[in-house]
């Protein structure tokens, strides 16, 4: 699935400053709270409108179809895949339910559709971020190997973002956290049998082009 993340139109810059406050309302909050979020956002640009700098009726309500678009592309994506989002000062973190059998950097065939459909919604709202995959494993090996391990693993996702999702190889990086301890999901599982969930990558979306123009911004070991 190709999303032609390069060719995606983008957003005027007002709605470059907007994604922080929808992800942080998506991360495993009610509904009712959500609907809170995106009023108090559509109310602030309004609000902005009314500046020196007005945007036309056409430019609001492009703006708003695109706010709706990314609200749903969020939350659909954390109520059928679990995906969660954690704010960080100058990115956003998902972690997505994507995992790997012990020992092995190869994508399971069950968890394309999440990286499918995350692709997608950032190759709609974030087609200028950098995005970095963090490869993790459980603390089974010795530090050195699953180093390498993480960074396999890593890369199994780059290599899949790029390759069947269109994404720009220079804005996909992969680094390896290996056996970090301070990142395990669960301290001390690991093995053929257990610690799944530390055998992982995330996914961090870093903020560029804020102030650089109309850029569009809308979670051996084995």
């Amino acid at each position: 699935m190709g999303t032609g993340i390069g060719l995606r139109p983008r957003l005027i810059r007002g709605a470059a400053l907007t994604f922080a406050v929808i992800t942080a309302a998506c991360a495993h909050v009610g509904q009712e709270q959500f609907d809170t979020e995106m009023a108090a956002l559509r109310a602030e640009l309004e609000q902005t409108a009314s500046g020196s700098n007005r945007r036309t009726e056409a430019q609001l309500a492009r703006l708003e179809t695109r706010l709706d678009g990314l609200a749903r592309g969020l939350s659909g994506l954390e109520r059928e895949f679990d995906v969660t989002v954690q704010r960080l000062e100058t990115a956003i973190r998902f972690a997505v339910p994507v995992y790997f059998a012990f020992d092995k950097a190869d994508l399971r065939p069950e968890d394309l559709p999440v990286l499918d459909r995350f692709a997608g919604v950032v190759g709609e709202y974030y087609p200028d971020a950098l995005l970095t995959v963090e490869g993790f494993t459980d603390p089974t090996g010795s530090a050195t190997y699953n180093l390498a391990l993480g960074q396999r693993r890593a890369e199994a996702v780059q290599k899949y973002l790029v390759e069947s999702e269109d994404f720009p190889l220079e804005r996909v990086r992969a680094v390896s956290y290996g056996e970090d301890t301070a990142r395990l999901v669960s301290p001390g599982l690991g093995g053929p049998e257990a610690g799944l969930e530390n055998r992982r990558v995330v996914l961090v979306i870093e903020h560029l082009g804020y102030e650089t123009g109309p850029s569009l911004v809308t979670g051996g070991g084995e």
